[in-house]
This record gives structure tokens, C-alpha cells and sequence, in this order.
């Protein structure tokens, strides 16, 4: 696999991956790097996926956020 990749566009398409299925949501909760590693067949030191694991944990946050907001707004 190229190495050289646009991180933000991996972590799209690394969260559609982990937002369609729950499993695989659950194991990156438990292991994010074993996880990416798995999803992207990049094996390197775990410093070096650091960012590409904090980029798809803030956007998964986000997204839960935004489904919340939806909920609230449902209420009133």
C-alpha cells in the first residue's frame, strides 16, 4: 500500500467503514491502532498512526454530537 496518503481523506473513509458496522466500531474502541492497522494493512509504529486514530476518534465524536443535537431537537 502507498504510504503516502491524504489523512483526511483515510479518516472518511476509515469512519463510514467503522460507522457501518458496530463490531468493528466496538474493536476500535478497545484497540484504535490494532484496528487501523487491520482496516488500512499499514503496519508502523504506533506513534506514527497516532494522528490517523485522533483524527477518526474526533470525527466519530462528532458525529455522535450531531445525532445527539438531532435527538434534543426532536423533544422540542
Amino acid at each position: 500500500m502507498d504510504l503516502d496518503f491524504d489523512l483526511k481523506e483515510m479518516v472518511e473513509k476509515l469512519v463510514k467503514q467503522l460507522q457501518s458496522d458496530g463490531g468493528l466500531q466496538k474493536q476500535f474502541q478497545s484497540d484504535p491502532i490494532k484496528t487501523v492497522e487491520k482496516l488500512t494493512g499499514i503496519d508502523l509504529p504506533d506513534e506514527q498512526l497516532q494522528p490517523l486514530v485522533a483524527g477518526i476518534k474526533t470525527k466519530l465524536a462528532a458525529a455522535d454530537l450531531g445525532g445527539r443535537l438531532e435527538g434534543l431537537k426532536k423533544l422540542f
